[in-house]
């Protein structure tokens, strides 16, 4: 990756609808070399797609909650399975601390929430879990 490289991933992480032909003007470069180094960037795997940031009103119409796992020895499979079943699981994460998963969980409502969490609480291969239910975003630097 060079800086023209750079200069592209800095420009759609800002704004991922920009075209080629904007990056091209903006950047001071050929549309052909864009086209070239985002086919590259993409077949390479640095850009891995193109999404939408949600802004405030969307992101904060939601409930958030992180929940810690500890699960029985051998179950972490069985168990990531079927969290991926569970469309309000954003994430899981494996930990090297005292529990064995940590996973990032939205809900439209409290009582969604609290259904997703009764669900998660009775799966097979869980041992325990403790719920965190997020009040408020001090610091984001998501892109």
């Amino acid at each position: 990756m060079d800086d023209l490289d750079r200069a592209i991933l800095s420009a759609l992480a800002a704004d991922a609808r920009c075209s080629v032909a904007t990056l091209a003007r903006r950047l001071k470069v050929a549309r052909s070399t864009i086209q070239a180094r985002l086919e590259r960037l993409e077949s390479s795997g640095v850009i891995a797609g193109y999404t939408v940031k949600l802004g405030e009103a969307a992101r904060h119409s939601r409930i958030r909650a992180t929940v810690l796992l500890t699960i029985e020895p051998r179950a972490q499979a069985s168990v990531l399975s079927r969290l991926k079943a569970i469309p309000e699981v954003e994430r899981a994460h494996t930990t090297s601390g005292r529990v064995d998963l940590l996973l990032q969980v939205a809900a439209p409502s409290t009582t969604v929430l609290d259904g997703i969490l009764d669900q998660i609480g009775e799966m097979t291969g869980i041992r325990s879990s403790e719920s965190l239910i997020h009040l408020s975003t001090k610091i984001d630097r998501t892109v």
